[in-house]
This record gives structure tokens, C-alpha cells and sequence, in this order.
């Protein structure tokens, strides 16, 4: 082939790619655009159908009550009962104090509240007699009377001596007088025990005041714990002196759970009371997955809480995102199933699609936390005061008179 068909090839050849080049381009730059639009697409549907209908966080923790147990009275520990980990029923004893001194007060409670309704009771004997002597003293001196008008005749008649009326006068004046003396006494007697009967009495009351104080203080030297749950924090050691309000150990309420989120102040447009929660945890991982429902927002962020607060009316400020607590309750069945740890992280997502719901929180109807153990230590107080009450009532008085 000579040199001008060979240059003649060598043309026809470029032109032929430069005409192809435009097709091949034209061809990556759809396909480039195709694939970023259906990524946009992608994000969209993405973006309408899921981001924008919950917010997320991975700011969240298990929180729970944290009950201080501590003592009401002083005194010395001799006995221990439990230890860190264990599981406390409401009720259980947990730590024994020396109740030696409690005991002695606790007996001479008891004796001064059986000599109060001994008392009492002699006083209303008292009465009774006191009555019995009014009722003597006037049939005295209705007799003395009915002698004065016998004989007053007689002496009309001088059938009989002046003095001896005189002495029946003075026989009817002495029974007068005796019948207003005893009179005063009943009436004295009656004052302290008028309108009451023996146990409504106010002697008798306070030494029953005096007594349940004193079985309520020598109670108070076995130590219950108030609310079932598992201890933590034990402190306490045996020998050991304590005071009223030291604080013994801790008792977690596993069974009784909530989660604190914390949220960025821009997510929490939508955030409203009675939205669903999902919550996964990281000790259990994404396989095993709570159900919730926010039941408060935060009154404040948690920088305001602080221990040192920002101070940001300074020259150099520089804007920092704030974040809100939002409290997620947790279902009980699901915690017995797979229990949690206070203090343990979460992934938190919240369903945001009815934000018609308040932002406030009501106030509750009921006690948010409650314990009734002291409440039967009283009750038995009450039941070992009428023991002794009605021991020393007497057989022929019964307990409600």
C-alpha cells in the first residue's frame, strides 16, 4: 500500500471513532444522571415514608428508682441479711439492730398502760359507789325529815320536850349536809371519767400513745426493705454504730423501668405524650426489641442541671445543640422476659406520625411509687395496745365500756 492510501486509511479511521465519541458520551452522562436520580428517588421515599416519621437517638439509658434504705433509729448492727445482687421482697428483713434498750422502754409502755386502765377502771367503780352513797345519804335524810314532822306535833301539844325536836332538827341539817357532800364527791368522781368510757379515756390514751411509740421504736430496730427489688450499694457492716438517715444500702426496682432519651432540641417538633417507642438495647443487641410510649418531655436541657451551668451572657459564645430528656415507659412483660440494668445504653426511635398529642405532662391521679410496710407495723401496734386494754379490763367490765 503506498503512502497516500495508507495517510487515506488512517483519516477515514479517526473520523469514524471522533463520530462514534459523542454517542458513547452522550450515553455515560444518562446513565450517571439516571443513577444519581434514582439515588435522590431512593432518599425520598426513604426520607418520607420512614426518617420522617420517627426520630432516632442513641443518647438514651435505662433509668429506675435507686431506694435508699436507711435506719429510723440508732443502735448497733447484729445482723446482716443480704448482700449486693440479691433479691428483697417488700417486707423482708434486712438488718437487725441491738433492741435492748428499745425492749426495756417497750415493757415499761406496757406496764404504765395496764396501770392506766386499772386506774380508770377503779375510778369508775369509784363512781358507781359515790352514786350508791348519794342514794344512801338521801333515804338518811328523808328519814330524819319524816321524824321532824312526826314529833313537831308533840310539841305542839307539849307532849314532848323542845330538845328533842332541836336534836331531829339538827339530825336532818347533818343529813343534809352528808347528802351535799356526797354529792360533790360523785360529782367530783364523775369529772374524770364522764362522757368516756375506759378505753376513750385520756389517761388511757396516753400511755396507748406512749405504747405504740415505744413498739413502733423497738419494731423500727429490724429494718424491712420497703419496696421488692434487688440491693446494691451495701455499706452497712456488722458492729457497726448507725444513725437515723444513714444510708445502709440501695434497692433497685428492676421490674419498674424507664428509658431517658435524650434528644436535640431541633428533633423534638414533632415529639409528642402517647407516641409508640421501639427500643433496642446494647446488651441484648437488635434481636431483642421493647416497646414504649413517651410519657414526659424534660423541663429543661441538661446543661441547665448541671453542677457548673453555662454562662453564656460572655463575650466568646459559640452556639452549642441542646439536648432534652424525654422519658420512654417500658413494658413489664417484655422487661420479665429480658431484664434490664439502670444505667444501661439504647437506641431509642420514636413514631412521630400523630403529633396531635399534649407536650405537658397531667398531673398523676395516684402515687407514683408507694410502700405500705410501715403502715402494718402501726397496725400491730394498735392490736397489742388493745391486748393490753382489754387484759385489764376486768371481767366484769366489758372492753367498751
Amino acid at each position: 500500500m503506498s503512502a497516500s492510501e495508507s495517510s487515506v486509511a488512517k483519516d477515514a479511521k479517526d473520523s469514524g471513532l471522533a463520530a462514534k465519541d459523542p454517542a458513547k458520551r452522550s450515553r455515560a452522562l444518562f446513565i450517571v444522571a439516571a443513577v444519581f436520580v434514582l439515588a435522590g428517588l431512593t432518599w425520598f421515599l426513604l426520607w418520607f415514608f420512614i426518617f420522617s416519621t420517627r426520630e432516632t437517638t442513641d443518647n438514651a439509658y435505662v433509668g429506675g428508682y435507686q431506694v435508699a434504705l436507711s435506719s429510723q433509729v440508732s443502735g448497733t448492727v447484729t445482723a446482716i441479711m443480704t448482700d449486693d445482687t440479691q433479691h428483697v421482697d417488700a417486707g423482708q428483713v434486712l438488718v437487725k439492730l441491738d433492741g435492748t434498750d428499745a425492749d426495756v422502754r417497750l415493757r415499761q409502755a406496757s406496764s404504765a398502760l395496764a396501770q392506766a386502765v386499772r386506774q380508770v377502771r377503779e375510778q369508775t367503780d369509784t363512781v358507781t359507789g359515790a352514786d350508791a352513797t348519794v342514794a344512801a345519804r338521801e333515804v338518811d335524810l328523808r328519814k330524819a325529815e319524816a321524824d321532824l314532822q312526826r314529833h313537831m306535833p308533840l310539841v305542839a301539844a307539849q307532849a314532848e320536850s323542845p330538845e328533842i325536836v332541836q336534836h331531829m332538827r339538827d339530825s336532818v341539817a347533818q343529813a343534809r349536809a352528808a347528802l351535799d357532800q356526797a354529792k360533790a364527791q360523785a360529782k367530783a368522781s364523775r369529772a374524770s371519767v364522764e362522757g368516756t368510757d375506759i378505753a376513750d379515756n385520756p389517761s388511757v390514751l396516753q400511755a396507748r400513745a406512749n405504747f405504740r411509740a415505744a413498739w413502733v421504736a423497738a419494731q423500727r430496730n429490724t429494718i424491712v426493705a420497703p419496696v421488692t427489688g434487688y440491693v446494691a450499694q451495701r455499706s452497712v457492716q456488722l458492729g457497726s454504730s448507725i444513725t437515723p438517715g444513714q444510708q445502709l444500702m440501695t434497692i433497685i426496682p428492676l421490674h419498674n423501668l424507664w428509658i431517658d432519651a435524650n434528644f436535640k432540641e431541633n428533633q423534638l417538633r414533632h415529639v409528642r405524650i402517647g407516641q409508640p417507642v421501639k427500643i433496642t438495647t446494647d446488651i441484648y443487641g437488635s434481636s431483642v426489641e421493647y416497646h414504649g410510649k413517651v410519657i414526659g418531655l424534660g423541663a429543661g436541657t441538661g446543661s441547665v442541671f448541671s453542677l457548673l451551668p453555662a454562662q453564656n451572657a460572655t463575650g466568646n459564645w459559640i452556639k452549642v445543640v441542646q439536648r432534652v430528656p424525654v422519658r420512654v415507659a417500658l413494658d413489664n412483660d417484655e422487661l420479665d422476659k429480658h431484664p434490664l440494668r439502670v444505667g444501661l445504653s439504647a437506641d431509642v426511635k420514636v413514631d412521630i406520625t400523630n403529633d396531635k398529642g399534649p407536650v405537658l405532662a397531667s398531673a398523676p391521679q395516684q402515687p407514683v411509687a408507694q410502700t405500705d410496710v410501715y403502715d402494718q407495723v402501726a397496725a400491730q401496734a394498735d392490736a397489742e395496745a388493745e391486748k393490753i386494754i382489754r387484759a385489764n379490763l376486768g371481767s366484769s367490765v366489758d372492753a367498751s365500756k
